[in-house]
């Protein structure tokens, strides 16, 4: 390549990545990419460059890194205050993972499995009352999670239109201003709700890391208060648009929905392929702290490193046929939930939750279809996490 082409770009199609990425393929494993500010950055397309370099401890998830690379604008109001978890490196990383741990296991999760179906069955049969057309986002799609990570965290789902709307502005803001004003606004939320929950304990995560962690000063308020924020944002942002796109894209594969309907336990492994096949969280970044040689070329201490989940997940060394929807194939190490010690936490809740919400769906809706054109429908821009922004279903 002779020039690095712009990162990050819309879809035309809400489940194939754009269409201007198709030179990185080919340049694969890595090439160089332009930022909106200008800068360049390695992108890493082949997957097993990436499971490798995502593993590797000289690169750092340290926003507050000057070096770190910012993606959009927007990113400004997010690097310049430390955001537990997700941006900082081990040990400090670890620790607070450990705190975490217990509740997003395989265990917790099987326990959680009634709860999500009754939430599940509440939400269809209010939408079946309804009766059609219904909008699926709205309607199912991103309660179904919402009220799944409430529940979890303790957080009343009474505020879910607030948490929801602040969280759509700091996931799609156009400027770095309303993208802090959203941060401070659910900041302050979980503050006053922190201290509620020192005066009145309730049932919830944050009650007990409140009482566990807090209170012995193993994590401070500030932390704890990112940590919840981080916490309830990630886990009904991603997966309502999992679900979401998850619906259109199985309506847009017939034959693949079909034979999901008719192989009684191809939904796990169906599961898997739509997080392969979408790679909503299209874009995990990463700053070099020493030098990294790697398919041919020479990361540099300091260079910024992009891995385009949509492209890993499409390399036709790891995956035949990549661009086609398989819904028996196995697709298990993917990297949609990013790879090595940042591995997205809620996995095992995510895919709970879709399993639960796809097959419940079409299993009371037998003759679920689009309520207009696919053309006609709103997807998410290439910028944020991608996924419908409606979806007007009809039965």
């Amino acid at each position: 390549m002779t020039e690095a082409i712009a990162y990050f770009q819309g879809r035309t199609c809400p489940y194939h990545p754009p269409a201007g990425y198709q030179p990185l393929r080919d340049a694969g494993p890595l090439a160089h990419v332009t930022l909106y500010d200008g800068r360049k950055v390695w992108a890493v397309t082949g997957h097993s460059e990436a499971r490798t370099l995502l593993s590797d401890p000289r690169l750092s998830s340290d926003r507050q890194n000057p070096a770190f690379p910012a993606p959009f604008a927007r990113f400004a109001a997010l690097r310049q205050v430390r955001s537990p978890l997700i941006g900082v490196d081990d040990p400090e990383h670890n620790t607070q993972r450990r705190m975490l741990i217990p509740s997003f296991s395989v265990k917790r999760t099987a326990a959680l499995r009634p709860q999500i179906q009754q939430i599940v069955d509440g939400l269809l049969d209010r939408m079946l009352a309804q009766g059609p057309p219904a909008e699926l986002v709205s309607a199912f799609a991103l309660p179904v999670p919402s009220m799944v990570i409430c529940s979890l965290l303790g957080v009343p789902y009474s505020d879910h239109e607030f948490f929801e709307e602040a969280s759509r502005r700091l996931l799609r803001s156009r400027t770095a201003e309303e993208a802090e004003e959203a941060r401070i606004r659910l900041e302050d939320y979980f503050d006053e709700l922190v201290a509620h929950k020192e005066k009145t304990p309730g049932e919830g995560l944050l009650d007990e890391l409140v009482h566990d962690e807090l209170r012995t000063g193993a994590l401070d308020r500030e932390d704890l208060v990112r940590l919840a924020m981080i916490l309830l944002v990630a886990g009904h942002e991603t997966t309502a648009n999992m679900i979401s796109l998850g619906t259109f894209t199985l309506l847009e594969h017939p034959g693949q929905l079909a034979r999901l309907k008719a192989e009684e336990g191809l939904l796990p492994a169906a599961v898997e392929e739509l997080l392969r096949f979408l790679s909503i969280a299209d874009g995990l970044l990463r700053v070099a702290m020493a030098d990294i040689e790697i398919g041919g070329q020479v990361i540099r201490a300091d260079d910024g490193v992009l891995f385009p989940t949509s492209l890993i997940n499409r390399d036709d060394g790891a995956y035949p046929a990549p661009d086609e929807l398989d819904v028996g194939r196995s697709a298990r190490h993917h990297v949609a939930f990013g790879f090595g010690i940042h591995q997205c936490l809620g996995q095992n809740l995510a895919r709970a939750e879709m399993e639960i919400a796809l097959r419940s769906l079409f299993d009371r809706i037998p003759d679920l279809r689009l309520a207009v054109p696919a053309a006609e429908i709103p997807f998410k821009p290439g910028d944020t996490l991608q996924g419908m922004i409606e979806l007007p279903l009809a039965w």
